[in-house]
C-alpha cells in the first residue's frame, strides 16, 4: 500500500504541537490551573468499526462521500474529575444545497449517525 498523500514527517507533527503546546496549551493551563490533555488514543480496531458502522449507515441514506469531523470538547468538571478535554469523531455527509463549494464547505454533519467518543488521553499528556 502506498502512504497517503496528506502524511506529513514526524519532524512537521513535533512542529505542529510544539506550536499548540507555546500557544493554546499555555493559555488553556493558564486558564483552568492545570496541564490539560492534549492527546487521544484509539485502537484500531475501535476506529475501524466506528469507520464501517458510518460507511454502512451512510450507504442505507444513499450518501455517496461520507466523512468524519473531529471536534474538540471537554467533559464536565465535577467533585472528583477535571474537566478535561476530549474528542470526538461526527459523521458527515454531502451539503445538500445542490452549490458547487469547497469539499470542506461541502460537507454538513449527519445528525442520523452517532458521533464517537470515549478515547483515552493522557494525564499528564504524552508528547509526541
Amino acid at each position: 500500500m502506498a502512504k497517503p498523500a496528506k502524511c506529513i514527517s514526524v519532524e512537521k507533527a513535533r512542529e505542529l504541537q510544539d506550536n499548540w503546546k507555546k500557544s493554546r496549551g499555555k493559555e488553556i493551563e493558564n486558564a483552568q490551573g492545570y496541564q490539560d490533555t492534549r492527546e487521544f488514543w484509539y485502537s484500531l480496531e475501535e476506529l475501524q468499526e466506528y469507520l464501517d458502522y458510518v460507511r454502512e449507515e451512510s450507504a442505507k441514506q444513499e450518501i455517496k462521500k461520507p466523512g468524519i469531523r473531529i471536534y474538540f470538547a471537554s467533559y464536565p468538571k465535577s467533585n472528583q474529575k477535571k474537566s478535561y478535554s476530549t474528542v470526538f469523531l461526527a459523521p458527515t455527509k454531502e451539503s445538500s444545497s445542490g452549490e458547487e463549494v469547497e469539499a470542506v464547505a461541502n460537507q454538513e454533519n449527519n445528525y442520523e449517525i452517532d458521533p464517537f467518543n470515549l478515547s483515552t488521553g493522557g494525564e499528564p499528556p504524552i508528547n509526541y
